[in-house]
């Protein structure tokens, strides 16, 4: 260690060494190596920073050596010498992480001054006002981030100091105010922190350095880190440049600029500058800046050179740029470069723009997107300037991204009849949902529960109607009596309006303006797309229940439906009609309704579905619920008959109380999701498969004898043992055969299975034999192989195991790859080598997930499937694994 290099002078770095450097120590060496007119210096590496925290917060052996000889080099080029009072060098020592993480962690500039230098300052520039203004913020700056002083105590005397001279901003004070004001902060600094402000540079230079160190483990940046994903062992870079002063006259300025408008992503000159200002101005809205293209009028030829410099940089880097800049004197320095941040509209625009111009490849288009730009493009956002006025209420699980405003309600009933009867804008507030609320969801403008995770039913649903949802909640408190929530000393009652940011998991009060984004407007997004489809292998497919999602998903690129599930049918205002099959009170009562009642409507559905996937494949799953999903609760009926008892009720209507809750009590499982469901309810009762299949066939023939292209895949749910399939497949296929030969047209389908239970992943050789078809139903898969209930492991614990670093990501929201991973990889080569044309998908709520796409892709499934909204994700994560696939093959 002690002969590692720590320090590089900015001409012996370059654009490469960002992992060492740090982005702006590697950018301000790439800027100096292509001869633009960058203030020399060097950068601590980020190497230094790890060791620092390793060595027990010690500066690593020889780095402070490394340090000197090159701020004395650095002294020779700028023929001033650091310790010399009488000629000053000033510098700023600023953080640089790989990744940026603007504002997240710690500068300090002007490092140098002190009492005898800032008179040499003062007397070499001709100018005293700016020496002493320049000391003050060197000892406001250095107090907050060195010595950890409140921010506060400093502002208090600026803002004195200005009342004192009757002025209205900081160029306006005199020289003799900020000199006052430099002995008032050296006093703040004595009393708050115990020492005087250090007079030596070179010890101020020894804790700025140590300040930025431990400013990576600053709350901010690890908040930053974590909401970012970016890795905590990365450490940050220590860049030493010597300082040029925007604000040492009127001929003097600083500001920020775009290679183009990062909001729109238009190719133009965007930014602003403050003339007599440092750049902590410019940001600081402690005055108004002027726009950019106003530097043509006062200084032409900086604006000029700027044009040119942002030009040169934008196709060095072949990215929008984002630069910091100062003029001193008139003459223009380049402080920072590095790769702007843009909204989701600027960076589909300025990617498509680029590989027009020449700048870009289209792959390099398609890496460039990602899948939080098509979330933000795609779904209802709020307005982020109205959103800064509201007030935040509280926040949840991100569970479904998307804007929502409306009137809160607390139950489904309710909700619907407001928002169709009364055309309200609803919010559906919930402990939890559970499937009969769905009706309310439906006309509900977003979904807010106190309880549920990222898988629950809430999330699921919401995401599938392409709604805002902000799941688990924690910290309201819902009164279903008062009709009311509380959070944080606020109660909102029922009919209060309150907005709903579903992309970041936050509750707001009142409302706040939105902006709906439309797919057949988002020209560049679509060209995106279509470039990603040339790219990727894997197909993207949908989860849809019917026509009108179909049609949806279609338009989004979907190229098949991979999950249609029946259950979905018979919610809202067909669960009554169910419920009569499930309480028909003989074999002919049971018959009659699936053949009179049910048979016809889901005949109807199919159809309609199988119009709108014309030419694509479409699987339906057979029924997968427990039936007692789709009676009323247990527990209600039982304090429902417990009343009417207690009042004396008798007659029919008492009677048919207690025998709906006769029924419900038998159908009580204690784990109803291990119980009778899925193909074992098939299995239990026949005819009630028996009658989805004859629907499936008979839609199937029906839209095919109109000339619609049909590819009906029939999916049995919830298998764990070949037997099962042997017991109940051969009935099903024996209703496909009768139908067609009772409609007299043959069409082509599959019968396939639900990999959904650990059983079946590790016998699927067995299986295959069987299903011509495998889809993972990764939320059962999930849950099974960790052996945890989802929404109880979401609420009670499996969020702190993510925190505590137990488990290094929700595997409800991206597959585990080496539990669940492995028993897909497992499942594709053991049914495959039996049928090796086995057509293997995924339809669990993973199938929009990028990370878990990605795995897809790389297990060698034909297909994902997902939610409508989330298609256009699929897409690009599915095109972005085979680029990774691709880039990984160059390295190696």
């Amino acid at each position: 260690m002690a002969d590692t290099k720590w320090v590089y002078q900015f001409k012996e770095g370059s654009a490469t060494m960002r992992d060492l450097l740090g982005g702006k120590g590697a950018n301000l060496a790439e800027m100096t190596n292509i001869d633009l007119p960058v203030p020399p210096g060097f950068t601590i590496t980020t190497q230094a920073c790890n060791a620092y925290y390793d060595s027990g917060k010690q500066f690593p052996p020889n780095m402070w050596d490394q340090v000197v000889e090159s701020m004395n080099a650095l002294s020779k080029a700028m023929g001033r010498d650091f310790s010399d009072n009488s000629e000053p060098l000033l510098v700023s020592v600023r953080s640089g992480a790989k990744f940026s993480m603007p504002g997240m962690m710690d500068t300090v500039l002007n490092l140098g001054l002190n009492d005898e230098a800032v008179l040499a300052l003062a007397a070499k520039a001709n100018d005293e006002r700016f020496a002493w203004d320049a000391y003050r913020r060197l000892v406001q700056m250095f107090g907050k981030v060195v010595m950890d002083i409140d921010g506060d105590f400093f502002e208090e005397q600026i803002k004195l100091v200005k009342q004192e001279e009757g002025v209205d901003s900081d160029p306006e004070v005199s020289a003799e105010g900020w000199k006052k004001t430099v002995e008032r902060f050296k006093a703040i600094v004595k009393e708050q922190y115990g020492q005087e402000f250090p007079q030596d540079p070179w010890k101020q230079l020894e804790l700025a350095v140590e300040a930025v160190f431990a400013s990576w483990n600053g709350k901010r940046a690890v908040d930053y880190r974590n909401h970012y994903g970016i890795p905590h062992d990365l450490g940050t870079a220590v860049n030493v440049q010597a300082m040029v002063f925007g604000n040492v006259g009127w001929d003097s300025g600083s500001g920020v600029a775009f290679t183009r408008n990062p909001a729109t992503g238009e190719a133009k000159l965007y930014g602003e500058y403050l003339a007599n200002a440092q750049g902590e101005d410019v940001v600081s809205g402690a005055r108004t800046p002027k726009s950019v293209s106003e530097l043509a009028a006062e200084w032409p030829e900086i604006q000029q050179n700027l044009s040119d410099i942002a030009n040169k940089l934008e196709t060095h880097y072949r990215d929008i740029q984002d630069m910091e800049f100062t003029i001193e004197g008139g003459k223009l320095w380049m402080l920072q470069t590095r790769n702007g941040k843009r909204t989701a509209a600027a960076a589909v625009k300025a990617a498509v723009d680029m590989v027009g111009e020449g700048l870009i490849s289209k792959e390099e288009a398609v890496s460039r997107t990602e899948a939080e730009h098509i979330d933000m493009l795609l779904h209802p956002r709020f307005d982020e300037e109205a959103k800064k006025k509201s007030k935040l209420l509280a926040k949840g699980l991100n569970a479904s991204p998307g804007a929502a405003v409306g009137m809160v309600f607390f139950d489904a009933d309710t909700a619907e009849q407001k928002a169709k009867e009364e055309g309200k804008a609803v919010i559906l507030v919930r402990p939890e949902t559970t499937p009969d609320d769905v009706h309310g969801m439906l006309a509900a403008k977003g979904i807010l529960t106190q309880h549920g995770g990222a898988t629950s039913h809430a999330a699921v649903v919401a995401r599938q109607l392409g709604k805002p949802c902000v799941a688990g909640c924690e910290d309201i408190r819902i009164d279903q009596s008062a009709r009311t929530f509380t959070v944080a000393g606020v109660v909102v009652k029922e009919g209060d309006l309150v907005s709903l940011d579903g992309a970041r998991g936050e509750v707001y009060l009142g409302a706040i303006d939105t902006v709906a984004p439309s797919f057949d407007d988002q020209h560049e997004l679509r060209q995106i797309l279509e470039w990603a489809d040339d790219i990727r292998r894997l197909q993207v497919w949908t989860n849809a229940d019917d026509p009108e999602q179909a049609a949806r998903a279609r338009r989004y690129g979907a190229q098949g439906i991979g999950l249609c599930r029946t259950e979905h049918m018979f919610l809202g205002e067909r669960t009554e009609k169910f419920q009569d099959a499930i309480l028909a009170e003989s074999d002919e009562e049971f018959q009659s309704v699936l053949d009179n009642v049910l048979l016809p409507l889901q005949r109807d559905d199919f159809y309609g579905i199988f119009k709108a996937m014309d030419g694509l494949p479409v699987i339906i799953r057979l029924l997968d619920p427990p039936l007692h999903e789709f009676m009323p609760s247990r527990e209600e009926l039982i304090e429902e008959v417990a009343t009417l008892q207690a009042k004396g009720a008798t007659g029919p209507e008492f009677e048919a109380k207690k025998k709906l809750l006769a029924v419900v009590q038998d159908m009580h499982e204690f784990n109803p999701m291990l119980g009778l469901r899925g193909c074992r309810l098939g299995i239990m009762m026949p005819p009630l498969n028996k009658m989805q299949v004859r629907a499936i066939f008979e839609a199937a023939c029906d839209a095919a004898k109109e000339g619609v292209d049909v590819h009906p895949e029939v999916m049995i749910p919830l298998t764990s043992h070949i037997n099962e399939l042997k017991a109940i497949q051969p009935l099903l296929e024996e209703i496909a055969v009768a139908v067609m030969e009772e409609k007299g047209i043959q069409i082509k389908y599959k019968f396939g299975t639900m990999i959904e239970i650990p059983r079946a992943a590790l016998t699927a050789g067995e299986i295959a034999t069987m299903a011509q078809f495998f889809s993972f139903g990764t939320n059962d898969l999930t849950q099974m192989t960790f052996g945890i209930s989802r929404d109880d492991a979401e609420r009670k614990f499996l969020l702190s195991f993510v925190e505590m670093g137990i488990l290094p990501k929700n595997p409800f929201q991206t597959i585990d790859a080496d539990g669940v991973g492995r028993l897909m990889q497992i499942a594709v080569t053991e049914g495959r080598a039996t049928r090796p044309d086995l057509e293997v998908g995924i339809c669990g709520e993973h199938g929009g997930e990028p990370a878990s796409v990605k795995l897809c892709h790389k297990l060698g499934l034909n297909y994902v499937s997902c939610s409508p909204f989330r298609v256009p994700i699929a897409r690009l994560a599915a095109a972005h694994a085979v680029l990774e696939e691709q880039a990984e093959r160059m390295n190696d």
